[in-house]
């Protein structure tokens, strides 16, 4: 068995990342997003709102506005970011329930302690640490402009 994210939260995570690359000094544009990720803005700005509403981003208006993280990037959990994500997700699928006893009693709080558990290792990797892990993996997230300054 595999871990299943919706795509939304796959996008929001992206987002998230890419914005913690890429807002000096500017706030990141949705489009710039978008171009870099290959989805439809419309898609990301659902994503993109929910994500400003739970306190993860920071919407900035006016021309030259765009994303900024609310948080350092240390104090952003992926956990944060899956939460605000999959609630999205959860108005639109349908709950199954267990309509057994063993159901009811055993299978659905086996599946729980394990959502826990996954859950409680998402809130312990940041933002912070994949930003480090792509640097380590050379991965260019910033569509060729260079986001580190020589001094």
């Amino acid at each position: 068995m595999m871990l299943r994210l919706s795509r939304k939260t796959l996008l929001a995570l992206e987002a998230v990342i890419d914005i913690a690359f890429n807002a000096r000094p500017e706030p990141v544009q949705a489009k710039e997003i978008t171009a870099r990720q290959g989805v439809p803005q419309r898609y990301l700005e659902q994503v993109m709102q929910q994500l400003v509403r739970a306190g993860v981003l920071k919407g900035v208006r006016g021309p030259r506005g765009g994303y900024r993280l609310a948080r350092e990037r240390r104090r952003i959990s992926v956990g944060d970011v899956v939460r605000v994500a999959e609630s999205i997700e959860d108005g639109e699928e349908e709950k199954i329930r267990p309509r057994s006893e063993l159901g009811l009693r055993i299978v659905a709080p086996l599946i729980q302690t394990l959502q826990d558990d996954i859950m409680a290792q998402l809130d312990a990797i940041s933002i912070e640490d994949l930003c480090q892990r792509a640097r380590a993996h050379g991965v260019d997230i910033s569509g060729g402009a260079s986001s580190d300054f020589a001094i």
